[in-house]
């Protein structure tokens, strides 16, 4: 009888916290959703942990919900970890290849990896993934898979992605005070690409925006492998609060109205097309400017991706991704944002889904969830190349490319008690 593996999804954001559920055996690829939770996000601002209470609350209400609706208990997770503390920096490592006919093995390539991340850190940052990028064998640069290559010199550039110690120690305690499990932190770019994206896409050459409520996540995806990542400290709730103010409503309000009737830019909007606040909140009296409505919408995407595009810039990808740009998170829904971000960023831009998985729930299949599936998706390759060793949790929660990432995997297994 094939062996079923559970894996979980905690996806801690600004607005909402989100569960998902995923179950697969040995005979499946990939894995089938069979719950889902959420909540409003209480305590978290912009990604960040301010109240310790609050946020236990929050994630204890979204994982009861999803542990009715699957009937198991949920003792472990994959968490997400997003907010502007999170920060990425070049590296390079360098070693001697160990064999003395010079073929490169398995073990070369972890100390090569393990050589990269010998770097100063502060002491409130801590590495949450080392990325390798690409290899350099006796000077030959550009390489992806050294796997059996000769050579006397190995080298690899990676992307180290630092966290804020304050930020995980919070993060941790408020897991622990749940009663989970840690499986693995993983950045929360990163998960939802793997929800995402087409290994296509990625080889093309792409950028993923997934929107949060209090953050803007950012992944540049180039020759398969990830070359850049960012989270930039504004997000949907930001819109929220503007049309509150702009529209002299409650922020519940200008929440509501953003759902139902928002739009990313004023053009083809009529200029006595108005919005009754009575019919949303009954405690609303009057009516807003639809065309009002969308200048402000407009004025704060602009904004958002202005940012993006300087973003982009920096790394000289502005308006050169071929595969273009591919939104998500609970800001892509937006009518409209497809349109207004092709004009924005030159790019060609379509609205990204979870992918690569099976469920009859609805709404996991929408934006806002795509993180959360990333994360399920995770867990899932965890549980089933993780034996119970720490130093293999470890070194697999690195983001090895691909090409090399399943040939040490089955390495690292058979030299594992």
């Amino acid at each position: 009888m094939a062996k079923e593996y559970v894996s979980v999804g905690l996806d801690i954001g600004t607005s909402m916290i989100r569960v998902v559920v995923g179950k697969s055996s040995d005979e499946e690829k990939t894995p089938s959703i069979i719950g889902v939770g959420e909540a409003p996000s209480g305590g978290i601002r912009k990604g960040v942990i301010v109240d310790v209470e609050e946020a236990v609350s929050s994630i204890t209400a979204a994982l009861e919900k999803a542990e009715r609706m699957t009937g198991i208990p949920i003792d472990h997770a994959v968490v997400s970890v997003g907010g502007a503390h999170v920060v990425s920096v070049e590296s390079h490592g360098v070693i001697a290849v160990s064999r003395a006919d010079g073929e490169i093995t398995e073990a070369d390539i972890i100390r090569v990896v393990d050589a990269s991340q010998a770097i100063s850190i502060p002491p409130n940052r801590e590495i949450l993934h080392v990325i390798p990028k690409t290899f350099t064998v006796d000077g030959q640069v550009g390489i992806k898979d050294p796997l059996g290559m000769s050579g006397i010199r190995l080298e690899v550039d990676s992307q180290i992605i630092q966290a804020s110690v304050p930020f995980i120690k919070n993060l941790t305690k408020c897991i622990i005070r749940v009663g989970l499990e840690i499986d693995d932190l993983v950045l929360s770019p990163l998960a939802c690409a793997q929800a995402v994206l087409t290994k296509r896409q990625k080889e093309l050459g792409c950028v993923l925006i997934n929107i949060g409520g209090g953050t803007t996540g950012i992944s540049v995806f180039e020759e398969g492998e990830l070359m850049h990542t960012n989270i930039l400290p504004i997000g949907s709730n930001h819109i929220t609060n503007d049309l509150a103010i702009g529209m002299r409503t409650s922020i519940d309000t200008a929440e509501k109205v953003k759902l139902e009737y928002g739009i990313a830019q004023k053009q083809g909007i009529a200029k006595n097309d108005e919005i009754d606040l009575s019919k949303i909140d009954g405690a609303e009296d009057g009516k807003v400017s639809r065309q009002q409505m969308a200048m402000i919408i407009q004025a704060r995407l602009e904004e958002i991706f202005g940012m993006i595009n300087k973003d982009l810039k920096s790394i000289g990808r502005d308006g050169q991704l071929p595969a273009g740009a591919i939104l998500t998170g609970a800001g892509s829904m937006l009518e409209g944002i497809e349109v207004f971000a092709k004009k924005e960023l030159r790019l060609p831009v379509q609205i990204g889904v979870p992918t690569n998985i099976s469920t009859v729930i609805d709404r996991v299949d929408e934006p806002g969830f795509c993180t959360a599936v990333g994360l399920v998706l995770w867990g899932n390759e965890y549980a089933k190349s993780s034996p119970t060793s720490q130093t293999f949790k470890k070194f697999t929660s690195r983001l090895l490319p691909d090409a090399v990432r399943d040939k040490v995997t089955g390495w690292f297994r058979s030299i594992l008690p």
